[in-house]
């Protein structure tokens, strides 16, 4: 599975620290925190017919975020959507659009680790693409990463940071091995996620994930949640194991780059039939229903 390119990108203007700038052209000081130590936050969005999915949610886990790392300063909400509208309509962008929004310490005053260095407030960063959802929706294959996901007494995972270190070595895992992705474990040898996704699985028309220990709480992970309990399917977190994904009737991950996608292999055995499951399916249709009548109005 690898990302193509849209032609109607060639010429995007990326928004830094309010400057709107050409791709070709765009650019962050090698004096920035996320050069010298990858010390930043960031968001996905997807924008559908002029709204975005979940916005507020999306922007509230980034403040949160930059609060854990001791941010000086957040740039209130107001603020982030209006550097968001700016760069949609100066793309003339409305729809089938993701967006990636980064927040950066900011600028040092010279090269070093210390924070106490950065002086001069957060840079804010807003990219925005026309990107369709990634995944195929055949079924993925996944295999199992030797890179574990961090403990919260060594990195807690709800800090959407951008040290993504971890899950770039699982991709490469999973490009060495033929598959779409990895599965990573946990300290503990427990399923966390993929290297880019949250993980579901369907078990006896029972819907479960992984508790969130070892992976981020995620947006699209919560509205799943939510379409389970609005529509009457039986849904569970609690720790899970290879071995319940390996006999499990269905299995599905979710994120808001690739929205909802079955699985049906990992680790070479066969997910079910082998072909997405009638849940996964069911889950896929109420996750674009609600994407397609609800959101925050922006363009």
């Amino acid at each position: 599975m690898l990302q193509t390119y849209d032609e109607r990108n060639r010429d995007l203007l990326v928004n830094i620290g309010g400057e709107l700038v050409h791709r070709d052209e765009a650019g962050v000081s090698p004096f920035d925190s996320l050069v010298q130590g990858g010390d930043g936050v960031w968001e996905g969005l997807r924008l559908y017919r002029g709204t975005i999915f979940r916005l507020r949610e999306h922007l509230a886990r980034l403040r949160h975020s930059a609060l854990a790392l001791a941010f000086e300063s957040v740039p209130p909400v107001e603020e982030l959507i209006r550097e968001i509208v700016k760069t949609l309509s100066a793309n003339n962008m409305t729809d089938g659009v993701h967006i990636r929004l980064t927040l950066s310490r900011g600028t040092k005053l010279t090269s070093g680790m210390d924070p106490r260095l950065n002086q001069s407030g957060p840079t804010l960063i807003v990219l925005a693409e026309y990107k369709a959802p990634v995944y195929e929706r055949g079924g993925l294959n996944l295999i199992t990463s030797s890179v574990r996901r961090f403990t919260p007494d060594s990195l807690d995972p709800r800090i959407h940071h951008n040290n993504l270190l971890p899950s770039i070595l699982a991709k490469l895992e999973a490009n060495a091995s033929g598959a779409d992705d990895a599965v990573m474990l946990d300290a503990r040898g427990f399923v966390a996620e993929t290297n880019a996704t949250h993980l579901f699985l369907v078990s006896s028309g029972v819907v479960q994930t992984p508790r969130a220990v070892a992976c981020p709480e995620g947006v699209t992970r919560a509205t799943v949640i939510e379409l389970c309990g609005d529509h009457g399917l039986p849904c569970e977190e609690r720790d899970l194991a290879l071995y319940d994904f390996y006999r499990a009737d269905e299995v599905f991950c979710s994120g808001t780059m690739g929205e909802l996608a079955p699985v049906t292999r990992i680790d070479g055995r066969v997910i079910g039939d082998g072909a997405p499951g009638p849940v996964t399916r069911q889950l896929s249709d109420l996750y674009r229903v609600m994407t397609e009548t609800t959101g925050d109005p922006l363009v």
